[in-house]
């Protein structure tokens, strides 16, 4: 469960020996009433993988590559379950946003980062780095909207 959960073997090899290491401190709570002991098991090890999953964090960018990979924002691959049409549509609309906006919807949409971690690395203010992640993706749906209806007619 852990390995599909948090993707990673090594990662899941810890969780796994976490779950045992709870259920023995623990063992003293368990009531057969409310499930078998793999059951029991398998919600320790589930809440364990979520609260790692939770606690990655993203990794910071060097401004300079960002600049870069702002151009190639849609070379991910992701890019392969897009139709090209729509890839090329997202990379126009992202493009199209003023530079400030694009920066912080692509460190929080693509890199993961939170507002405050944008905020920190952008050195701005955390409401401005809010205001900036949500006018981007405001500005985003409406642009691919307005393609949308376009090809629609």
């Amino acid at each position: 469960m852990a390995v599909a959960v948090v993707g990673d073997v090594q990662l899941a090899e810890d969780i796994a020996q976490q779950t045992f290491e709870r259920a023995c401190r623990h063992a003293q709570v368990y009531d057969p009433r409310r499930g078998s002991v793999p059951t029991w098991l398998a919600a320790i090890a589930h809440d364990l993988a979520i609260d790692a999953v939770c606690a990655r964090k993203a990794t910071p960018v060097d401004p300079a590559d960002l600049e870069n990979m702002m151009e190639t924002v849609t070379s991910t691959p992701e890019r392969q379950a897009l139709s090209a049409e729509a890839a090329a549509e997202l990379r126009r609309a992202v493009a199209a946003l003023p530079r400030d906006q694009a920066r912080a919807l692509v460190m929080a949409g693509i890199y993961g980062m939170t507002a405050q971690q944008v905020a920190d690395f952008e050195k701005i203010p955390l409401g401005t780095a809010k205001t900036r992640i949500r006018a981007a993706m405001g500005k985003l749906r409406a642009s691919l909207a307005s393609r949308q209806a376009d090809h629609d007619d």
